[in-house]
């Protein structure tokens, strides 16, 4: 079974540029450096147009929404995954389209469960790796744990039960990387910001790392 990693980012115009995305091609990176036999994919949502849940539980019994084929088309390959990784960056508090594929899969997984406790989720218990990011410098990227870590743990906790991974005692239910420097460009409205790539690696490798281990 293939891991995911799952770039969260909505930006169209960072297009490769995008951090999520970068950082899901270091998680593959690392992956394919420490295990090789593993597939992993990336999966960006940027590239896919969700519908977000309207809660007319049509879905129980079917294990899919009767509404969003690309929802059950994500939904598919990430029940067949070995193990997931999550790239978010901070947005209110995370971006739209993961908002909309955590909670339908929530639902996916409460009805089952609300009407039979012995109903398990597809994805019980695979392990989940969270990785955060935003506009943070090293002084304040523990405030992202909060906003974005623990809003994408608890969504993918009960009833869905997935393993949340932690990188140790410091960042116990996944990781936040901090950029290095945010300047203005003349020519956009937009900040800029820098990061130092080959320490972003490293911070995120004990993560990948436990994630890994759980696959053993």
């Amino acid at each position: 079974m293939p891991v995911y990693c799952i770039s969260a980012s909505n930006i169209r115009h960072a297009g490769a540029n995008s951090t999520s995305l970068r950082i899901c091609h270091l998680v593959k990176e690392i992956m394919a450096e420490s295990a090789p036999q593993i597939i992993t994919e990336v999966l960006p949502l940027v590239d896919y147009e969700l519908k977000p849940c309207i809660g007319c539980g049509k879905c129980y019994g079917k294990g899919r929404c009767i509404d969003d084929a690309t929802f059950n088309k994500i939904y598919a390959r990430l029940s067949a995954a070995e193990a997931l990784f999550v790239v978010s960056a901070h947005y209110a508090p995370i971006p739209s389209k993961l908002a909309m594929l955590l909670e339908k899969m929530e639902q996916l997984a409460f009805l089952p469960r609300f009407n039979n406790e012995e109903n398990k989720s597809l994805l019980y218990q695979r392990p989940v790796g969270i990785i955060a990011h935003g506009g943070g410098t090293e002084e304040i990227i523990k405030g992202y744990t909060g906003v974005v870590i623990n809003t994408i743990a608890n969504a993918l906790s009960w009833p869905i039960e997935m393993n949340i991974i932690g990188a140790g005692e410091e960042w116990p239910r996944g990781i936040a990387i901090p950029v290095m420097t945010v300047k203005k460009d003349s020519n956009s409205v937009f900040p800029v910001q820098e990061y130092d790539w080959l320490d972003i690696k490293e911070r995120i490798r004990p993560l990948v790392s436990n994630v890994m281990m759980e696959l053993s």
